[in-house]
């Protein structure tokens, strides 16, 4: 009866309450797992290794998102299993749901290190890294790629955690973590003269320790039990998460394209451009960091409204759903606005924080690509924000299709074809003016399924799960 209670009030307490219950723990604990990667790079950007531990880093990033992408796709898919079946009163099988969530990102972690490790050179020069920068790439990577199975369950867990009606478990689980983080950075790589090493040992410590935490709320869940029974795969009850998930690994994902065309295409006309390789890749890795910040926020705000939202639509109450996304989007175009300002007014300010450039012939060509890169590439942010977070909301009312077309229609239909033909225009300029173009493209089609989701939600009172 109690845990009934805990699930009701998620469909009668007033809606800004809920909010700031479910995202604020929400939003921090995604910013937490940002600064993961953010730390290092600001740390190695001040060191001695400068610009190339940037680009190093830089290099590694999307692999990390690789893995993110696998346990967001397991965590997030059973996050909303566990929250829609809440509001239609069947509880049964989450345990078992979660239990096989956890078996399947262990033995998915396991594999892609089975997988990166003997590949780990071609693999990291694919992803844009030069003869400069491929060392410092490889020392991090090898310490990185032996935790993916820590830094994966962690993630995976968090998720479970959240919708579990517990959003501050998670923030602090995810800020501990951090914490150590930021403590070890700069005793390893300044006292200690470990260079990336130390950097990346930082990393897995802090991130060893966020487990530890998370491990720990599965032994006080609220709304389920996990048993021994629990841990044997039952892919019945997983294959509806896996749908429900489908739309975060595919963002994800996106993200790892996009890293990929756009490093090997700034690699082929930077080095035609008076820039050279390793600024446009040094300059695009701290965007990509920034860039997660702030879509870490809005993921935050409708993943934080997640449960409230999957209870409401299970229960069938169709207005509080419309609702709640209204709070959503002002939330998200006032992260999007705030953003937009910050990147074309002080982008020195931004890039800055991660080091100045010491290891290169011209700075200043530096910071002309900097202020470039912020000015234009996110020039239509809030667009972006708005697209990630439509992706995010229809995943929780259990529309996958709706959700996978969001997430593909800005990322590979729009920008990869750009990114790949307006350079042979407007040389490297054209990588940059592509962003934009995508989110202008993209943002018409996902205001365009809003409407049709949300007609066809009044007239039906509220559609069903599934497509």
């Amino acid at each position: 009866m109690e845990k009934r209670e805990q699930a009701e009030f998620l469909g009668t307490a007033k809606i800004p309450k809920l909010m700031l219950k479910f995202c604020v723990p929400c939003i921090l604990s995604l910013l937490v797992s940002a600064l993961y990667n953010i730390v290092d790079q600001i740390f190695v950007g001040n060191s001695e290794l400068s610009t190339l531990g940037n680009a190093a880093t830089g290099v590694v990033f999307p692999i990390f998102i690789i893995a993110q992408a696998f346990a967001w796709w397991i965590g997030d898919g059973s996050a909303a299993y566990m929250n829609l079946h809440q509001g239609c009163g069947d509880t049964e099988n989450v345990h078992r749901c979660v239990g096989t969530g956890m078996v399947v990102t262990f033995a998915v972690s396991v594999t892609l290190l089975a997988l990166f490790y003997p590949l780990k050179t071609p693999l990291l020069t694919l992803f844009g890294a030069s003869e400069n920068s491929i060392g410092y790439a490889i020392e991090y990577f090898n310490i990185i790629l032996g935790f993916f199975p820590v830094y994966m369950l962690m993630n995976m867990i968090n998720a479970v955690i959240r919708a579990d009606g517990s959003p501050n478990w998670s923030m602090f689980s995810m800020l501990t973590g951090a914490i150590v983080n930021i403590v070890l950075d700069p005793v390893f790589i300044f006292a200690c003269h470990w260079g990336m090493a130390g950097a990346a040992w930082a990393t897995v410590i802090g991130q060893a320790v966020s487990l530890s935490i998370s491990v720990g709320y599965l032994f006080r869940t609220k709304t389920f039990r996990l048993k021994r029974k629990s841990f044997l795969p039952s892919f019945k009850t997983f294959g509806e998460a896996v749908k429900l998930g489908l739309s975060s690994f595919i963002t994800q994902m996106t993200i790892v394209i996009i890293a990929l065309v756009c490093n090997i295409m700034l690699a082929k006309y930077g080095s035609m451009s008076r820039y050279g390789a390793d600024i446009p890749i040094a300059v695009i890795g701290i965007e990509s960091k920034v860039f997660t910040v702030v879509i870490n926020i809005v993921v935050g705000i409708v993943l934080g409204c997640q449960p409230i939202i999957g209870y409401n639509v299970g229960a069938g109450k169709s207005d509080r759903v419309r609702r709640l996304y209204r709070y959503i989007l002002f939330c998200t175009l006032a992260v999007g606005i705030g953003s937009t300002l910050l990147f074309e007014l002080a982008p020195n300010a931004v890039v800055g924080l991660f080091g100045k450039p010491t290891n290169i012939q011209n700075p200043d060509d530096y910071w002309d690509f900097a202020q470039k890169t912020f000015r234009i590439f996110l020039a239509l942010v809030t667009f972006t924000c708005t697209i990630k977070m439509s992706s995010i909301f229809f995943q929780a009312v259990g529309k996958p299709v709706f959700a996978v077309l969001t997430s593909l229609i800005r990322d590979i239909v729009c920008f990869v074809p750009c990114i790949c033909i307006l350079p042979l225009f407007w040389g490297i300029d054209g990588i940059l003016i592509s962003a934009p173009i995508a989110d202008l493209a993209a943002m018409t089609v996902t205001a365009a399924l809003t409407i049709v989701y949300f007609k066809k939600a009044k007239k039906n009172a509220m559609p069903q799960m599934g497509d």
